[in-house]
């Protein structure tokens, strides 16, 4: 069975982080091994929250798993609360990369043009850093363009049309492929179909052709679906789905997600209703 690090908060409410990834990975045939860089009551968009930070015991991970001699096919990092963090991760990928590991990181930062509460301009130089290292990232439309310092703002009101947005991005996204990560998936893309109805999608960039695909859009902006999502994408790397494929079937896993949590009228801090999909991702 393949084998996964994965680098990111265990949150007690808000169906996010390491409850998102623990569930979908071991769903997709996978073996998730869980860092915590910090343990929370509730997500950090819940009105209240305590947050127990592990930075100090991401070392005692690294080196009592380094004692198991253990190694790993992929190691994906998602929230990292500091500059410290980082450095940490940096530690453990210079033990446990080997040739045949992939890093996937997914940049959290912000959404909707803005920035997190943890967010400082020391966290986004080092994140940069930690992107050079990485063979994907799945960032949101925020994140890579605090990645490529492109004006979120002047972007979205650039006036653009969907194709040309899309080039803008490509070209943009070409750019940090050509000295960091050889593929890049863009999520969040809001864009229209022929007739004018609302959709969102996920743009893929690497050394092929761009890939775009677009589902409806169904609204709202729910805990945790960046963080399923890239769970999708690192679990489907490592048992060897074809991208294009595995974009697609991220966003469908999503999109009856999102369906069944409006339908609910599910509290958005809550995140989505995915565990009653998850035999959607599961190996044929």
């Amino acid at each position: 069975m393949k084998k996964i690090a994965v680098i990111n908060d265990l949150s007690g409410l808000g169906r996010c982080s390491l409850t998102a990834a623990i569930s979908v990975l071991s769903s997709m045939g996978v073996h998730p091994c869980p860092l915590p860089t910090a343990i929370l009551t509730a997500q950090t968009e819940y009105p209240s929250y305590y947050c127990d930070d592990y930075t100090d015991k991401m070392e005692i991970y690294r080196s009592e798993w380094l004692k198991l001699d253990q190694h790993f096919d992929g190691i994906y990092t998602g929230y990292v609360a500091s500059v410290s963090q980082i450095q940490q991760i940096f530690h453990f990928i210079d033990t446990f990369k080997e040739p045949g590991t992939f890093l996937l990181v997914d940049p959290v930062m912000g959404d909707d043009g803005q920035t997190y509460d943890m967010y400082t301009s020391e966290l986004l130089e080092q994140m940069k850093q930690l992107v050079l290292r990485a063979d994907i990232i799945t960032p949101n439309l925020t994140e890579f363009c605090l990645l490529t310092d492109t004006d979120y703002a002047e972007i979205m009101q650039s006036g653009l049309s969907d194709k040309e947005f899309i080039k803008e991005l490509r070209n943009l996204g070409q750019n940090l492929c050509q000295s960091s990560p050889k593929k890049i998936i863009i999520t969040g893309i809001h864009t229209t179909d022929q007739d004018g109805t609302p959709q969102i999608g996920n743009l893929y960039l690497g050394n092929a052709e761009p890939y775009f695909i677009a589902f409806p859009y169904i609204g709202g902006h729910y805990s945790g679906t960046g963080d399923l999502f890239a769970s999708c994408i690192a679990a489907g790397i490592a048992r060897g789905d074809k991208l294009p494929d595995l974009i697609f079937t991220a966003g469908n896993f999503l999109e009856y997600a999102l369906k069944d949590s409006v339908k609910e009228q599910i509290p958005y801090n809550d995140g989505v209703n995915y565990e009653k999909f998850l035999s959607l991702l599961m190996p044929v």
